[in-house]
């Protein structure tokens, strides 16, 4: 997906570092968390609870960041260099949910390398993208975009990288409308409340694609980005197969154990991404009714 050059790119709310300490337990994204959950699967571990307030740095990792946003100005930008597009990209999610959400606030998002403080504890870059409730933060190491093509199989195509900042502010939008929680209660595994969260952030990353090239910036005749093409779904939905619980555990073990998914396969995240793109209806995305996730 192409940003319109026109575009006027908004950092006020990134940052390059890490915030504060805290408590909470930081949400896994699209495809946020997936080494640990890759590792998680080896050692049998609950991968939700990878990341938590206790968690120390391992020795000698860094709290760094090597982003210059300065450069990062307008579409033609965002087109050029990843870490503007990551940005641009919170600019049109933004403006697609203050159109369809009463009261919506903007997420901030911070960039990293290595390793970050967050509200939900400090995490490392192998946990990949994801979201804090704590801070209201979306953290993102782009280097986790060259993983996702060359270990997990991605395209790697725009829509892909925007489909997973996407996804992570749905956890955002879930966290506004007061059922982020829900991924931490009752039951878990294939049908639980966990990927039930995960599957309605792909949705709601859906809906945004629905909009991204019919809503304009405010305060100006400018979409934030031109009409998506066949590819640029093909993208996006390949980074949705790709993170799919089935595979990523077939490809570390050799077998799939659905008790243990967290995010679900990789059709059902094909699946409900495509219901948010076709209806663009946030109400379409209540996977927690749904009887058939897949």
């Amino acid at each position: 997906m192409t940003f319109n050059e026109g575009m006027q790119i908004d950092t006020s709310t990134t940052s390059t570092g890490g915030g504060g300490g805290g408590r909470g337990i930081a949400i896994g994204g699209g495809v946020g968390g997936l080494v640990i959950v890759l590792l998680a699967l080896f050692l049998g571990v609950d991968p939700g609870k990878v990341i938590s307030p206790q968690q120390q740095l391992p020795p000698g990792a860094q709290q760094s960041s090597s982003y210059d946003l300065t450069k990062c100005k307008t579409g033609a930008d965002a087109n050029k260099y990843v870490e503007c597009r990551v940005v641009a990209t919170g600019n049109s999610v933004d403006g697609v949910w203050e159109q369809l959400l009463r009261g919506y606030t903007r997420p901030k998002m911070t960039l990293f390398k290595g390793s970050v403080q967050t509200g939900c504890g400090p995490a490392t870059s192998d946990v990949g993208p994801f979201y804090c409730p704590v801070d209201r933060t979306a953290y993102f190491d782009t280097d986790f975009f060259q993983v996702l093509k060359t270990q997990f199989g991605s395209s790697g195509g725009p829509l892909a990288q925007e489909y997973v900042v996407a996804h992570e502010y749905g956890h955002h939008v879930q966290n506004l409308l007061g059922v982020l929680g829900r991924a931490q209660q009752g039951a878990q595994g294939a049908t639980g409340n966990g990927v039930r969260t995960e599957l309605q952030a792909d949705c709601y990353a859906g809906v945004w694609a629905h909009y991204a090239a019919i809503t304009k910036q405010p305060g100006t005749d400018v979409t934030y980005l031109e009409p998506l093409s066949d590819k640029d779904i093909a993208d996006a939905l390949s980074a949705a197969a790709s993170v799919g619980d089935d595979r990523i555990q077939k490809q570390a073990t050799g077998r799939v154990n659905p008790e243990q998914w967290t995010h679900g396969s990789s059709a059902e995240r094909q699946k409900w991404f495509t219901v948010g793109y076709q209806t663009g209806d946030p109400n379409q995305c209540d996977t927690f009714k749904a009887r058939d996730l897949g």
